[in-house]
């Protein structure tokens, strides 16, 4: 009798200690949140990286002590407190984001390549989650392994969700407006088809992924100017928006506490609600890799057939591999005409344009000759990063703009 006694005491205790879930209940508000948090850990990484000009790997040290210091507040907290696990979620989109930048612009890594390896690493974190926990659900972080788990997977989702989005939007040159309404339609399918019983831990991890392009494709048309497509409410005001909506949100989460998971019953029907969706994780995965594979085929085959050099119709011969770059020095000369003036705001806009066309037209120039792109890509972020600097100096922008005027000859 003592003995059960002893066993009912420890189980109690055992429920006590896990009795509230470490993450929110993925409502509405989840969602706006998330996608929030993706925009504004994007321009808070250009931030770092071109305004204060950290550079892209002292960018990628400063998000990374940052974000083990939010991890480790999240792991010693015994319950879900919104404030801290959001501001988490924000650093991680940072730091999977510069992850993925860093192979594409530091080690070369072609987009293609680094979305497979983030799939694989996604996918084995999966693998190696249920084989130890024998669920995958959201509803049921209740344990510190199933957290550490639960955070590897949003980094990867992260990283996974810029290589991706950047693949279509840069690399397949279809832009970040075209992107997101491609992103938005999978989602809401996604949406449909989780409402007509489609296995909800498989709806809710794809649409996570998906939800990464679709916040980069939002800030972007909010924040580019009217001639580039935008509503030209600039980085810093989009930025402005996008954190006072999570401020508001997370305050009120925390008022009301409406997106709680308290009862450690919750892990037990969770569980029953995902039985039996190996069938349609297999289909539906299956379904999207064709899917992509299919457009990534038919986008590279209309790049290919479309390849007019810019400026085809300047009868000088072009001097370099990708055609005549005249376009882009014009720009460039424009830039460094507007400083010797003294007009650092109309340069600054200027080298938008640049950056706006060079980036549209990366997806035609980068096959013709890897290494001339990113010479040419290195130096247009030396620029970006000088003009666009908290405190810009003079000789450095002239300097940069030179040096740039000469790879574009």
């Amino acid at each position: 009798m003592e003995a059960s006694k002893n066993l009912a005491q420890n189980n109690v205790s055992k429920i006590t200690r896990q009795i509230f879930n470490k993450v929110p209940e993925v409502t509405l508000y989840f969602w706006i949140i998330k996608i929030l948090c993706t925009t504004v850990g994007e321009t808070a990484a250009d931030f770092l990286n071109v305004n204060l000009n950290f550079g892209l790997t002292g960018t990628s040290i400063v998000t990374g002590v940052l974000l083990l210091i939010a991890l480790f507040f999240q792991l010693r907290v015994k319950k879900y407190i919104p404030s801290i696990y959001w501001l988490t979620v924000a650093i991680v989109s940072v730091f999977g984001t510069l992850v993925t930048d860093n192979l594409t612009d530091s080690m070369g890594v072609p987009l293609e390549v680094s979305t497979i390896i983030f799939s694989i690493l996604l996918g084995l974190t999966f693998l190696i989650w249920y084989s130890q926990e024998k669920t995958l659900s959201m509803h049921s972080i209740f344990t510190r392994r199933r957290e550490v788990f639960y955070w590897f997977a949003i980094l990867f989702t992260f990283a996974l969700g810029t290589a991706a989005g950047d693949l279509m939007a840069e690399g397949l040159g279809l832009g970040y407006l075209t992107t997101g309404l491609i992103v938005a339609a999978v989602i809401g399918i996604m949406a449909v088809a989780w409402r007509l019983r489609l296995h909800s831990v498989l709806s809710f991890w794809i649409i996570y992924i998906l939800t990464r392009p679709l916040g980069a494709s939002i800030g972007d048309y909010l924040s580019q100017p009217g001639n580039h497509g935008g509503l030209g409410l600039g980085v810093t005001l989009t930025s402005v928006i996008f954190v006072g909506g999570i401020f508001a949100l997370v305050v009120y989460l925390s008022l009301t506490k409406r997106d709680v998971i308290a009862a450690a019953s919750a892990e037990h029907t969770a569980v029953s609600q995902e039985k039996g969706g190996l069938w349609q994780t297999v289909f539906v995965v299956g379904l999207l890799l064709i899917a992509g594979g299919i457009g990534y085929h038919m986008r590279q085959s209309a790049l290919q057939t479309d390849t007019p050099s810019i400026g085809a119709g300047n009868q000088t011969p072009p001097t370099s591999s990708f055609g005549d770059l005249a376009p882009f020095r014009i720009i460039t000369q424009d830039t460094l005409d507007l400083l010797n003036k003294g007009d650092q705001s109309g340069a600054t806009n200027r080298i938008g344009d640049l950056e706006y066309e060079w980036d549209n037209a990366e997806a035609r120039l980068k096959p013709k000759d890897k290494a001339k792109w990113t010479e040419i890509d290195d130096k247009i972020d030396t620029v970006l990063r000088e003009l666009r600097a908290i405190y810009p100096q003079i000789s450095n922008e002239k300097s940069a703009l030179d040096a740039l005027l000469l790879v574009l000859k």
